[in-house]
């Protein structure tokens, strides 16, 4: 517990609130229409989740990072729950249903852990291998994200805009997962691309989410 100790967990802590924006915005809107107090439950037990899978994760990150394509299936995979959170915003759909905090639970770790795959190398990094560190260090770094997540939850709800611009920067974020992409290296190389693609899958969430989520409620209201 010496000098060293604590700069190498004061830096896990920095890295970890750093690199969790995006995933406090899938938080918040993952959680968006639960009753308060589900809200409130659905956040701590999925970030905890969370912070528990990046544990377990990090001994696999590096080879994980090897499986071709990881990133881009992982990209794909968030753009796909982007738009189905926008999609169930824009349609008004009652997510106070029975198991509805189940699945923001399974929707945050499941986020996380496609967000996290070359992240959790930072932190690791950061803990110079010691595990103990690597889980005090996350472990402090939760109340934090908790209390990003609720705010930004209280900022969605009184201005429902911000929900498209959320899922819109996971649009973006999924866009850079492709780019970081080993096996397509060549995009990232492009400099009209590596600006091009992670906004156009930006802008193809908020489009397609909103889509989705009008035709359903409309389907709705017809039935």
């Amino acid at each position: 517990m010496d000098l060293a100790f604590f700069s190498a967990l004061l830096s896990i802590i920095v890295i970890n609130i750093v690199l969790s924006g995006d995933n406090a915005v899938v938080i918040a809107m993952a959680t968006l229409r639960l009753e308060t107090r589900q809200r409130k439950k659905a956040i701590f037990w999925g970030t905890f989740g969370a912070v528990g899978l990046r544990v377990a994760l990090t001994a696999v990150a590096a080879m994980l990072l090897t499986v071709p394509y990881i990133q881009a299936v992982g990209g794909f995979l968030l753009t796909w729950i982007a738009v189905k959170l926008l999609a169930e915003d824009e349609s008004g759909e009652d997510k106070e249903a029975p198991g509805s905090m189940a699945q923001a639970i399974r929707t945050i770790i499941i986020a996380d852990f496609l967000m996290s795959l070359d992240n959790v190398l930072a932190v690791a990094g950061a803990s110079g291998g010691n595990l103990p560190l690597l889980i005090i260090g996350l472990m402090l770094s939760i109340p934090l994200v908790v209390w990003g997540s609720t705010f930004l939850s209280q900022l969605m709800r009184k201005w429902p805009w911000l929900v498209g611009l959320g899922a819109g920067l996971l649009g973006f974020t999924a866009g850079e997962m492709l780019l970081k992409e080993p096996y397509l290296k060549f995009l990232a190389e492009n400099p009209i691309l590596e600006y091009l693609i992670p906004g156009l899958f930006a802008v193809g969430v908020i489009g397609i989410g909103t889509w989705k989520g009008k035709k359903k409620e409309k389907q709705e209201v017809e039935q």
